[in-house]
């Protein structure tokens, strides 16, 4: 499934720390305007693997879950906007929230539970699924849609080599 427009890499991760490390190699390949959207059940490791985003974007402080707050800005070599759609139940409320400025901003954004607002992010983004595959062990699969992302992905993958 390669071409100039889609990409995918699968990575496995045996432990929280592989996970923020892996976040953390995001994070240093990220550029003003990227999107990260994240998917996985309760507790798979979203929070985590942009935790290590955080890091890679030179961020000292600690990255907590913004389920109560919706949105949470780090501020490091660029801004982290750190979203969560975990409490929201329909389109309607993720449309209301603004999130354009976001989107479309300086910043890098990392959203939560982004499948329940997929059709209102832009086509070209970095989305990461992650599953269970036992107790500490996660199946990490990036999906590439667009051009910057390709490249984002074509070079993390030399790095996991």
């Amino acid at each position: 499934m390669e071409n100039n427009r889609l990409k995918e890499l699968d990575i496995e991760s045996n432990s929280p720390d592989e996970t923020v490390s892996l976040g953390r190699k995001i994070g240093k390949l990220a550029l003003p305007g990227d999107i990260i959207l994240l998917i996985g059940a309760l507790g798979a490791g979203k929070t985590r693997l942009t935790q290590g985003i955080a890091y890679g974007l030179d961020t000292d402080e600690y990255t907590l879950s913004p389920s109560f707050v919706l949105v949470r800005e780090l501020y490091g070599r660029l801004t982290l906007y750190h979203m969560d759609l975990y409490r929201l139940d329909n389109i309607a409320e993720i449309a209301g929230l603004g999130l354009d400025d976001y989107l479309y901003g300086k910043g890098v954004c990392a959203i939560e539970w982004a499948d329940k607002g997929m059709p209102l992010f832009p086509d070209d983004h970095l989305s990461i699924v992650i599953l269970y595959k036992g107790d500490r062990k996660r199946q990490i699969t990036l999906k590439a849609c667009g051009q910057r992302y390709c490249e984002l992905l074509e070079k993390l993958e030399k790095q996991t080599e």
